[in-house]
């Protein structure tokens, strides 16, 4: 079972041991991706391995193949969730940001043409969140398109994710009776 990396591509990443802020950022995506390392090894073993779902009758669906029915539905095989952390350079603003994603492409390059993208939010006191399903084979392009037309309005974190949602739903329904 694979396990999930954070990856961050800020040019400022190496200098973290000078600012506070950024080493608090640093620090809190560690503890974020020993949580979701551990989650990806964990979550299947507590979960997915229940003595009910191995005893079902032939023919019936078990909890595991049932939660995971919608993701598996969506998605095909070579895809992965991406969440990508673009978080403003505070040291501009607002304005400034824009007209250098502007001027480097970035609203005409990102995302990757045929790339879908799942959400894209702004987090107040961090800068917008996207998140893109991303075949695997796609991925260099996706990282490409950042690393050519966000760096210098944003400072970048990625992180392979996973829809958890059904199996949320689930586990609520049936545990927590």
């Amino acid at each position: 079972m694979p396990i999930a990396f954070a990856i961050a591509t800020s040019r400022s990443d190496r200098y973290a041991a000078m600012s506070g802020r950024r080493t608090m950022r640093v620090a809190l995506a560690a503890s974020f991706v020993a949580w979701f390392a551990a989650s990806c090894v964990v979550a299947p073993l507590a979960y997915g391995a229940e003595p009910a779902a191995t005893t079902a009758a032939p023919g019936t669906p078990t909890m595991a193949a049932a939660a995971s029915a919608p993701l598996a539905a969506s998605a095909p095989d070579d895809t992965f969730l991406l969440t990508i952390f673009l978080r403003h350079d505070e040291s501009k603003p607002l304005p400034k940001i824009n007209d250098q994603l502007r001027a480097q492409g970035f609203f005409k390059t990102f995302p990757p043409p045929g790339i879908e993208v799942v959400s894209w939010y702004v987090m107040m006191g961090i800068g917008q969140v996207v998140t893109l399903r991303v075949p695997a084979s796609r991925l260099r392009e996706v990282n490409r398109a950042i690393e050519s037309t966000a760096w210098g309005g944003y400072s970048t974190e990625f992180y392979p994710t996973y829809d958890y949602k059904a199996q949320a739903q689930q586990m609520r329904a049936t545990d927590g009776k």
